[in-house]
């Protein structure tokens, strides 16, 4: 089912917002449509992006491949990678340099970047959200916690890293609700990983979360922990590439294809 007119104007208006300027988490815009990360690596880096993302399919989903040094996604007729996203970030030797609105210069600087789209959990959101299941980091206007956690990828040539996560609070009695609805999207990292207990998974302190904001978790809300398309800036921080960029985490790009498309 393609997106509506609506829908379509609502990703176009977003991505046009965030092309002059506005920075936002982007988890409950463009409610129904596909959003994904991004990573894009010099060509020589690209053929051990794309396996580490086979061999770890359930943090990164790959939904698209771009040619070396395209930046129109053919999920999104007329986008463009370089503007479009609310903010990047600039990798070197596997440290984060600068932050930036506009990564047209990563593209003039590596003309022959190959950009990588990876599934994102705020995709399901819209579906816990029509099921009236609380999103806690909506409700407070804040950037959804990520982890980093104690569970190695498997690495692929020069990259290696550990899974990262993103959690969500959820009450106790919509658990298996959350798990099933979510695991109908098995491209944009599906079920959960982890439901409880934060140690398991090697995370010290719930409240300081490695990327994003702190979470409030009430009385009778269980953590529900999702693999998060994160995982390969914690890779590059590992690996150490020459040049990245990446999306910064929770800002990330919105496409003009329905939810429904990825169902499992």
């Amino acid at each position: 089912m393609t997106a509506s007119f609506t829908q379509l104007e609502e990703a176009r208006a977003a991505r046009a917002s965030y092309r002059a300027g506005e920075i936002a988490p982007t988890s409950g815009v463009a409610h129904g449509l596909v959003q994904a990360n991004l990573i894009s690596v010099p060509a020589d880096w690209a053929f051990e992006v794309l396996l580490f993302a086979q061999r770890n399919p359930k943090p990164c989903p790959v939904l698209e491949v771009l040619d070396p040094g395209a930046y129109e996604s053919t999920l999104a007729r007329g986008s463009d990678l370089r503007t479009d996203i609310p903010a990047y970030r600039i990798w070197r030797d596997g440290v984060l340099t600068e932050e930036v609105t506009d990564a047209s210069a990563a593209w003039e600087e590596h003309p022959d970047l190959v950009s990588f789209l990876i599934g994102c959990s705020f995709t399901f959101e819209a579906g816990l959200a029509d099921a009236g299941i609380p999103i806690r980091h909506q409700e407070l206007g804040r950037n959804v916690p990520m982890y980093r956690t104690s569970r190695q990828c498997a690495p692929a040539g020069r990259l290696r890293g550990d899974m990262v996560v993103s959690m969500r609070p959820i009450p106790a009695d919509r658990v298996a609700d959350a798990v099933r609805i979510s695991g109908r999207y098995p491209a944009v990292h599906g079920a959960p990983v982890h439901v409880g207990d934060p140690a398991s998974l090697g995370i010290a302190d719930l409240a300081a979360p490695e990327f994003g904001d702190a979470p409030e978790v009430r009385e009778g809300e269980v953590p529900v922990f999702w693999a998060c398309g994160v995982t390969p800036q914690a890779a590059i921080m590992d690996s150490r590439p020459p040049f990245a960029l990446t999306h910064a985490p929770g800002h990330m790009f919105i496409t003009d294809v329905r939810d429904s498309e990825y169902l499992a």
